[in-house]
């Protein structure tokens, strides 16, 4: 190994430590844990930060976080990611419309879990899809996300009205049985969702990583979450959904992950191996 070669693998080294230092720290003082987040992307999102900050180095984005909780709250904007759009992968919901809701029909009450809600789209996607099935006021939704200030923003349930054409090809794909606009009144710039799709809603900060299994649940769905936890968090998160679900319950993941390499796999019943749901057996 040359010199150059030398000196770049240190850096890299020095980065990975300096990352490293800067997570425990967050996590000692806030509670975040992102110890066992993907590392490239994690490091990117860093990154980013520095420079938003205008600070010269990880170290120095670390002092001002751990001194500063409005860069704190910056700073965990940028790691949560949030990619989500109402009946996002229409043909999950329409999976789940014929396959999973028909065997649920006879139950008295019916419990799900979003897990990793974001800004609620999908978990407003959900009500709708259960109030067209009769299935809404027999249903409780608890809708969880590790940023308190993304659950504040799923509670108003407000969306720009610039996504509303998107929106709804992706519920008549989803096997929409209304109009899309019926959900809705505009204001401004914004589509203000009826009020009561939320009343089956409970919103609460959860987090994936350090807090344990609240309820038993009949259904939880987690979708693209997992993709950024490396696989010693996935298993850890994979046995906290599996414990807090019901006999026979049923899985959502995302359309990029799967239990096929779980410990747990053998625990599960594959419904629609395409759109990843699964239901429990064991």
């Amino acid at each position: 190994m040359g010199r150059e070669d030398k000196e770049k693998d240190y850096d890299s080294q020095l980065e990975k430590l300096e990352i490293s230092l800067l997570l425990e720290g967050i996590f000692q003082l806030y509670g975040f844990d992102f110890r066992n987040y993907v590392y490239p992307s994690v490091r990117r999102r860093i990154w980013h930060r520095i420079w938003a900050e205008d600070v010269k180095s990880i170290s120095g984005l670390q002092e001002k976080v751990l001194h500063d909780t409005g860069s704190m709250k910056r700073l965990l904007d940028d790691l949560c990611i949030r990619v989500t759009e109402m009946f996002r992968d229409p043909l999950f919901f329409l999976a789940f419309r014929t396959k999973i809701l028909p065997l649920l029909i006879n139950k008295p009450q019916i419990r799900i879990w979003h897990a990793g809600c974001s800004t609620g789209e999908e978990v407003y996607s959900m009500a709708i899809l259960l109030n067209e099935e009769g299935l809404f006021d027999k249903t409780n939704i608890y809708a969880t996300d590790i940023n308190d200030e993304v659950i504040n923003r799923a509670k108003q349930g407000i969306f720009p009205i610039s996504k509303m054409q998107v929106y709804t090809k992706n519920y008549i794909k989803a096997g929409g049985a209304r109009a899309f606009s019926d959900y809705y009144k505009v204001i401004g710039e914004n589509a203000i969702f009826e009020p009561y799709l939320s009343k089956r809603v409970l919103f609460a900060q959860h987090n994936l990583v350090t807090d344990g299994s609240f309820n038993e649940f009949d259904v939880i769905i987690c979708r693209n979450v997992m993709i950024y936890f490396d696989k010693i968090l996935q298993q850890k998160v994979y046995r906290l959904f599996h414990d807090s679900l019901s006999t026979h319950g049923f899985l959502g993941l995302g359309n990029k992950e799967t239990l096929a390499l779980s410990e747990l796999a053998h625990c599960y019943h594959e419904i629609d191996a395409k759109e990843r749901l699964y239901r429990k057996i064991r």
